[in-house]
């Protein structure tokens, strides 16, 4: 499916959305906002790279008020959520967030109560509920993914390194990461006009005067432990088996029984996540669902927020009628 729609969406929605919450995952503090009614069914949202619950200001409130109960996680490293592993944690990857958020699921959203959940994840998020599902597919109802990361290599990679060879990668990859400068470059960054530029990258439209996104990435950045939590996850995303990564997830869930339904959303002018590697993951794989907006890039659900939630909601109706 394909839109050539172009939405000019005004900014309303507030990043302070619903009530703000804390959970303690593996002792670390995490963050939470959630907003609608108890009794509806759960949605949880879940931010992309840099971002957090925040960036879902303009898609949360218009979810509550169509009758769910809607939930906007910080992971682990992001946002408000805790940046200081203080030893307890090595390193970050989307197999550590999406056991946090399989643990969110069943403490806080309380599938047992609730019923199974539907997750909509922005990039990196998408990639968390991906692996969740692999892992716990009796949680989730459906997976909204806008859009997914790592579809450059289509195919699952089948071969694999000998062992010394990856324990050397392994080396280099922490000391790489240990003596560069990440401080320095979050602070130049998160601190300069560079933000403006970085964050163009994720948006087809203008992001120069939108002064509340540009809040949302950079006061999470300039926390005291930001360098910190960001080693964490370079060296953890560098470091993963082929097993953890997007194409071997897609594949494995591919042959889960009673497969839930996912549907990817596709920003056409996405210049991060190119779409003409959307097109080739549903060639590969029919049975993934892919809608394409036009005029729109990475962070689709922050730049068209109505017409995304216009086909979340249409998505979610389907799927209701359909059983």
């Amino acid at each position: 499916m394909q839109s050539n729609i172009f939405n000019k969406d005004p900014f309303i929605g507030s990043p302070d959305w619903g009530e703000s919450k804390y959970w303690s995952y593996k002792d670390l503090r995490v963050h939470f906002r959630v907003t609608g009614n108890e009794s509806n069914p759960p949605i949880v949202l879940i931010h992309g790279f840099g971002a957090s619950s925040d960036h879902w200001r303009n898609n949360a409130e218009v979810f509550a008020s169509e009758g769910f109960r809607v939930f906007g996680i910080d992971l682990i490293g992001f946002g408000k959520s805790e940046q200081n592993l203080q030893g307890k944690i090595e390193y970050l990857e989307n197999q550590f967030w999406a056991n946090q958020l399989a643990s969110f699921l069943d403490e806080i959203v309380d599938i047992k109560k609730n019923g199974k959940v539907i997750l909509i994840g922005n990039s990196l998020g998408a990639l968390t509920a991906i692996t969740t599902l692999s892992e716990r597919p009796e949680l989730i109802k459906t997976i909204i993914a806008a859009p997914i990361p790592e579809p450059v290599f289509l195919n699952p990679i089948k071969f694999s390194f000998p062992s010394w060879l990856i324990k050397v990668k392994t080396f280099l990859i922490k000391i790489v990461f240990h003596f560069f400068p990440l401080n320095t470059l979050i602070n130049l960054i998160s601190r300069t006009k560079l933000i403006t530029f970085a964050l163009q990258s994720a948006y087809f439209r203008s992001i120069s005067n939108d002064t509340p996104l540009k809040r949302i990435v950079t006061v999470p950045a300039r926390r005291i432990n930001a360098s910190k939590a960001l080693r964490a996850m370079c060296i953890g995303m560098s470091n993963r088996p082929n097993s953890a990564k997007g194409p071997s997830i897609i594949e494995k869930i591919k042959n889960l029984p009673n497969r839930p339904p996912i549907l990817l959303i596709w920003g056409k002018q996405d210049k991060l996540i190119p779409i003409f590697l959307a097109k080739k993951l549903i060639k590969l794989h029919p049975w993934l669902k892919l809608y394409v907006i036009n005029e729109a890039g990475h962070c689709l659900h922050d730049e068209l927020p109505q017409h995304f939630n216009q086909i979340v909601l249409k998505w979610l109706k389907n799927l209701k009628t359909s059983k």
